[in-house]
């Protein structure tokens, strides 16, 4: 139901909207969907900058969820998504710039669809592994993935996500990764009681400045990696406590889970 709620949304409530209520209604209803899940969002670090790319390790479906429940963002996804039953047709009218591997000629479409996005002070997410992990490391970004951002002159903000059980223990549970299935994936997700998704922020790195691409890939990478590192080292306790809750309180209620 809410799936169709948010299909009837885009196709009857977006086209007399200005674009940012069209944001807010996205963010609510990505918001409710953790709710519907179990998902919990824990927030750390600066807020997100307006108009700036955002980076991200990439773990399951769900990454795009908890990024748009936190900061609606127009994403960067393979070309072959648009192609996909329901999911295609959302992302398409969500903003999403569909990227075709391997045409140099595209890139440069895409790049300046990007950057058009950012001037216009819009979030643009990416996830520069180019596929999923299981959340316990990050694999090599690829830096031509942040050049649109670099040329435009928009800064660049690396977002560190993993998932926990409520006792702060790491959970793979929503790992879209290998040969698992969305199915099996769902499964294991709904499945936990309760998820706490963490995004761990850090400083805008402003491209004025830090102008090679190679250099802000690998100091996003290295932010993003030390924060995945230092889950592994953080004590885990018997509660989570939230440092930052969702924004909307009749969200955050709903998301809130019953005493263990």
């Amino acid at each position: 139901m809410h799936l169709v709620q948010g299909v009837l949304t885009i196709a009857l409530v977006f086209p007399f909207c200005r674009k940012d209520t069209q944001l807010t209604l996205r963010q609510r209803w990505s918001q409710r969907l953790l709710g519907i899940l179990g998902i919990r969002l824990q927030v750390e670090g600066p807020p997100v900058a307006p108009g700036c790319l955002l980076v991200a390790n990439h773990i399951s479906w769900v990454d795009i969820f908890v990024i748009n429940a936190l900061a609606p963002s127009a994403f960067v996804s393979k070309a072959e998504v648009r192609d996909w039953p329901v999911a295609g047709w959302l992302a398409a009218r969500s903003d999403t710039v569909f990227l075709r591997r391997g045409s140099r000629g595209h890139a440069k479409i895409v790049n300046a669809e990007i950057a058009a996005l950012l001037d216009a002070g819009r979030n643009v997410a990416v996830f520069p592994e180019g596929t999923t992990t299981d959340g316990s490391h990050v694999l090599h970004f690829h830096a031509a993935l942040l050049q649109p951002a670099i040329a435009a002159g928009h800064a660049v903000q690396p977002l560190a996500l993993s998932y926990h059980l409520f006792d702060g223990t790491p959970t793979s549970a929503p790992a879209y990764v290998g040969d698992i299935s969305l199915g099996a994936c769902f499964s294991a997700t709904i499945g936990e009681r309760t998820i706490i998704a963490r995004v761990q922020a850090a400083a805008a790195i402003d491209t004025t400045v830090m102008t090679d691409r190679r250099t802000v890939a690998r100091e996003t990478h290295d932010h993003i990696a030390r924060a995945i590192r230092s889950e592994k080292l953080r004590p885990h306790s018997g509660e989570f406590s939230l440092a930052s809750t969702l924004a909307d309180e009749e969200t955050t209620q709903a998301c809130k889970p019953s005493p263990p």
